[in-house]
């Protein structure tokens, strides 16, 4: 491979877009994304620290938020502290390595935080349908291995993409259409045949996200139909409160992220800034309303936490 080749394969850096408009307008944008950086990583934070304080949340569903949280919290500076260097300086310029590390870490835990939530499910389904036996199947061991399985199914499906996206030579434009670098933003500067990284992150996308959507409603359709046959009132408003704080994350999480992938389906037709906005949506918003939710409709939660704020 000559000089010349090597450049094209490998190419230095990529350019990512902001938002555009006067450096005025650019500092209030700023400002929002700021306040909404502060506010996920303080929410996420305090979900944590109460869950850990207290014993009697040392139960499956509360590991399970904490792995969301955990999750929404590494997406947030995978993209904001990049973003705001770019509303604040104007520093748009990515290298090609910090681009593909980008996007390895952007999709490996956007699937880690669709299996969450199919796990949560999961666990909600067993707690209602199947109460007697809830105990005996999420011991200890297996929460173990549900919590490796979501993280390395992301792996699994985002190495091969990270790596495909690698060799591809980019000899075009090297503007990236949205903030941060996603693989099918990348891959559209490509000036290759791209019929492989098209087929496998489309197929991987509908595989899981389509999966993990259909197994969900699968189980609430499972749930719903258990509930009915509740004889006590408390019983039956327990098992809403448990299963509706999940299933208003869901619903949102999915209505953001597929807004999103039709918004950049459409490039053409909308705006560079209405791309940028619903493409950063549905990884940040998540992880600033997640907790806030949980928060507020989890009674557990939220007389926890009032208690430790009492203490200090």
């Amino acid at each position: 491979m000559n000089e010349t080749d090597a450049s094209i394969s490998y190419p230095a850096e990529f350019i990512l877009t902001i938002f555009t408009g006067t450096p005025y307008q650019l500092q209030w944008i700023s400002l929002a994304f700021s306040l909404i950086y502060v506010l996920s990583m303080t929410a996420n934070t305090v979900i944590l620290a109460v869950i850990k304080m207290e014993e009697n949340l040392h139960e499956p569903m509360y590991i399970f938020i904490c792995m969301l949280a955990i999750v929404d919290m590494i997406l947030c500076n995978t993209i904001l502290p990049k973003m705001l260097s770019m509303l604040c300086f104007l520093e748009n310029v990515i290298s090609f390595e910090g681009c593909l590390i980008q996007m390895f870490f952007v999709h490996t835990f956007s699937v880690a935080e669709s299996s969450i939530l199919l796990v949560m499910s999961f666990d909600r389904y067993i707690a209602i349908c199947n109460p007697l036996r809830y105990k005996s199947i999420f011991t200890s061991s297996f929460i173990t291995k549900l919590s490796l399985a979501c993280f390395i199914r992301g792996f699994i499906f985002t190495a091969p993409e990270v790596f495909l996206a690698s060799r591809l030579p980019y000899c075009s434009s090297r503007v990236v259409s949205i903030s941060y670098c996603d693989h099918m933003s990348v891959v559209k500067l490509a000036c290759a045949d791209t019929t492989l990284n098209n087929v496998y992150g489309s197929t991987g996308l509908v595989l899981i996200v389509g999966t993990d959507a259909i197994l969900i409603i699968f189980s609430y359709i499972k749930i719903l139909q258990a509930v009915k046959n509740l004889a006590s009132r408390d019983e039956l408003q327990k098992a809403i409160n448990t299963c509706g704080t999940h299933l208003c994350v869901v619903l949102f999480t999915y209505t953001v992220a597929v807004f999103s992938l039709i918004t950049q389906r459409m490039s053409k037709a909308v705006g560079s800034d209405v791309l940028v906005f619903t493409s950063c949506l549905y990884l940040v918003t998540p992880g600033m309303l997640n907790p806030i939710i949980y928060g507020a409709k989890t009674k557990e939660i939220r007389s926890s936490f009032i208690k430790q704020f009492k203490m200090h």
